[in-house]
């Protein structure tokens, strides 16, 4: 929990960027946080969000090491080009968005990597925000050693027809027959993507299948109630929200 910690404990830990082997064998740049201490920890890849690889994505990473994990954050778009994280995004957006196949190889590689570490128990999971969250959705349906999912707020899980694209050709809830890992959604009420409806059916095809999840949903927020630089920041959902996260991890990965 947070702040839940004795102050006569030992804390450090390491965070730099690396290079590692992502989708198709491409050197891509992830931000690798671990903690510093002898005793084998659970993994997280967190999975960037919109605009991208930034300041925000870094600064969770950081913050989930605090509470014992080592944490990957692939740079999901660094077949972009470089430079400031606002700017590769709109690269990304006017090139016609990441692929879903490409976004789940650097994913892969992520996991490979953090299990390969001798720091590693051998338990990981995944979280993303926003489109991470779809992002995140979908790896837990079609990835192999994911041990927990974490979807926040992840608009586009279900999608239309006419929202199709050669990026994202399929609709993530299409492939929930797959989902072999427990799932915690956080969802804001008042969130226009995803909405309620699409969070309530969401929710109807899980049950339908049989998976294990557990969805939480927060009166008097919309989208995005973790991101403290945004006005859509709300404090107590937020901090009910990443404390009921990190139970959840704690669950499962440690």
């Amino acid at each position: 929990m947070w702040n839940d910690f004795n102050t006569g404990d030992y804390s450090g830990m390491i965070a730099e960027t690396v290079q590692i082997k992502g989708y198709k064998g491409d050197c891509i740049n992830v931000y690798y946080s671990r903690p510093l201490k002898k005793e084998n920890v659970g993994s997280i890849v967190l999975i960037p969000h919109m605009p991208g690889w930034d300041e925000w994505c870094r600064e969770t990473s950081r913050r989930f090491t605090e509470h014992g994990y080592a944490v990957v954050c692939p740079d999901i778009y660094n077949r972009f080009g470089t430079g400031n994280p606002v700017e590769v995004s709109k690269k990304m957006r006017e090139a016609g968005g990441v692929p879903d196949e490409s976004v789940m190889g650097d994913v892969k590689a992520s996991l490979d990597f953090l299990k390969d570490q001798p720091q590693s128990n051998g338990k990981a999971g995944v979280i993303g925000m926003c489109s991470g969250g779809r992002h995140a959705f979908l790896a837990a349906c079609t990835l192999e050693g994911i041990d927990a999912a974490v979807d926040c707020w992840g608009g586009g899980v279900i999608m239309k027809e006419e929202e199709l694209t050669p990026s994202r050709p399929v609709s993530p809830i299409e492939k929930a027959d797959g989902l072999n890992c427990p799932l915690l959604g956080i969802f804001g009420n008042d969130d226009k993507h995803p909405d309620v409806n699409e969070v309530n059916e969401t929710e109807r095809v899980l049950k339908e299948k049989g998976k294990e999840y557990e969805f939480h949903r927060y009166d008097g927020a919309g989208h995005g109630i973790w991101y403290y630089d945004k006005p859509m920041y709300r404090q107590e959902q937020a901090m009910d929200s990443f404390n009921k996260t990190l139970a959840f991890f704690d669950r499962y990965l440690k």
